[in-house]
């Protein structure tokens, strides 16, 4: 595998959510990443979604703060059957976006389907599938009882094998870029 992520870069991958955000960080050393955390954040059930969404914010950019990551990697929100519910996920996904961007950190988007074909080399793999390839990778001693930070886990592996494929994802350095390529996301 060839890519050129600068030895002792970090990468921080990131499972958007509205119940559990799901973190998980990488370092790599040539063509080896080297586990770093995993970090699941639960939010209260019994927040309105705007209070929500600044805990996002807030969880997200004191993660940067604390890995300082060089890179970041995020879950594209899946087209689900419920509207409101992919409404909320896709919002939690800009809010984390937005805390990247505002710690100057290129952040590049995945499905679900790659970021799976990515780890398993199947887009239709479970996620307790993701999660066991992720330990036997990354040598993880116990997974976590919920899976949204191996889901974030994910993301970070999945950029690490995909840096220099430019196919199929979207990458955002500063605002100008994100506006660029999401017209259709201003008002």
């Amino acid at each position: 595998m060839s890519n050129n992520i600068p030895d002792n870069s970090i990468i921080m991958g990131i499972d958007p959510g509205t119940n559990i955000m799901g973190f998980g960080i990488i370092k790599i050393h040539g063509n080896n990443m080297q586990l770093i955390d995993l970090v699941e954040y639960k939010l209260p059930t019994k927040d309105d979604h705007s209070v929500k969404l600044s805990k996002i914010f807030k969880k997200t950019s004191e993660l940067i703060k604390s890995y300082s990551p060089d890179l970041i990697a995020i879950e594209a929100p899946f087209f689900g059957k419920n509207v409101q519910s992919m409404l909320k996920l896709g919002r939690a996904q800009g809010v984390s976006i937005a805390a990247a961007l505002n710690s100057d950190i290129p952040i590049t988007e995945y499905s679900p389907k790659k970021i799976k074909m990515a780890i398993t080399g199947n887009g239709n793999s479970s996620k307790e599938q993701v999660a066991k390839m992720l330990k036997s990778m990354l040598k993880i001693k116990e997974l976590p009882k919920n899976l949204d930070s191996t889901d974030g886990l994910a993301a970070a592996v999945c950029h690490f094998f995909n840096f220099d494929n430019d196919k199929q994802k979207k990458k955002y350095s500063n605002w100008s870029s994100f506006i660029n390529k999401n017209p259709d996301k201003i008002v």
